[in-house]
């Protein structure tokens, strides 16, 4: 099973709030989550991005792959670089 961590729209019409969900990549963009690992909202200024970094972390060490949008707040957050750190240090 291919999975992927990606955002899932919630809020209202004109007002997006993003959740960071591990998914199946099968399933569509708003359906079945395996587990939610955060938070994003891009109208706060500056963004508010809120992300368990345990799980993050051991969503990627089991194949998980971000998309390039969650990539990106993984990186801003120093996720990415810890995660590739652990992974040369074996």
């Amino acid at each position: 099973m291919a999975v992927k961590i990606r955002l899932k729209r919630m809020g209202a019409k004109k007002s997006p709030f993003y959740r960071i969900v591990v998914a199946d990549a099968r399933s569509p963009r708003d359906g079945r989550q395996i587990e939610t690992v955060g938070t994003y909202n891009p109208l706060t200024q500056p963004a508010t991005v809120q992300i368990d970094e345990e799980k993050a972390l051991k969503w990627l060490a089991d194949g998980a792959k971000p998309s390039d949008t969650v990539r990106n707040l993984f990186s801003e957050q120093g996720i990415m670089e810890k995660f590739h750190n652990a992974k040369f240090s074996k």
